[in-house]
């Protein structure tokens, strides 16, 4: 596979006219999502330098978290993890779907910020993270994956094994050359995610 270049929103205008903006989604980094999944740590560490640099950089920083029969609203397992805690003035998004979009007002909130762009982190990579990085991409958003700042846990599909490593890698090959007309789905590291902006 050739090398992948990294996507960093440096002033590109998303399919959406007059969104030239950027936002950090941070979805579903929460106690009983995160709890045994691969690499744990390492991903909300990233994650947390995510939110540092987003705030640096003034850029907005969403949060998505989920409720659903299993994790219910309210609960210890439903709440943000401790390492990670959002600002005063920073939007709680709560859905009840995979989709991040779907029945909420994420929209509205990216729309009111004129964002065009969103870059995607948190859990699991192949519900909540898969399905918003579709629903962001068919939407005319650009979307940048942050490869690293993602996770899953180890499960199994038809009595098959499947581990969360790849399950990770699976969806970032995925978003590697995602082709839409008028718009990128690319993917970024957390250390260099927000490189281009401080340029």
């Amino acid at each position: 596979m050739p090398a992948r270049t990294c996507c960093i929103y440096a002033g590109r205008m998303s399919s959406i006219e007059g969104r030239s903006g950027s936002a950090l989604l941070v979805i579903d980094v929460q106690v009983g999502v995160m709890s045994g999944t691969w690499r744990r740590d390492e991903v909300v560490t990233n994650i947390a330098g995510l939110v540092a640099d987003a705030r640096a950089h003034h850029i907005p920083v969403i949060w998505v978290q989920h409720s659903d029969e299993g994790l219910a609203f309210g609960s210890a397992d439903w709440q943000i993890v401790p390492e990670l805690v959002p600002a005063a003035g920073e939007p709680i998004v709560h859905k009840r779907y995979r989709s991040s979009f779907e029945a909420t007002e994420l929209e509205s909130l990216l729309a009111e910020r004129h964002v065009g762009h969103v870059i995607i982190c948190g859990a699991q990579t192949e519900f909540c993270i898969r399905n918003a990085v579709h629903a962001a991409y068919e939407r005319g958003y650009d979307v940048t994956l942050v490869e690293d700042a993602h996770t899953t846990e180890d499960t199994a599909w038809d009595k098959r094994p499947l581990l969360a490593s790849q399950i990770v890698d699976s969806q970032n090959r995925v978003c590697w050359q995602y082709e839409l007309p008028s718009r990128t789905c690319t993917l970024a590291t957390a250390k260099d995610a927000f490189a281009a902006l401080s340029l």
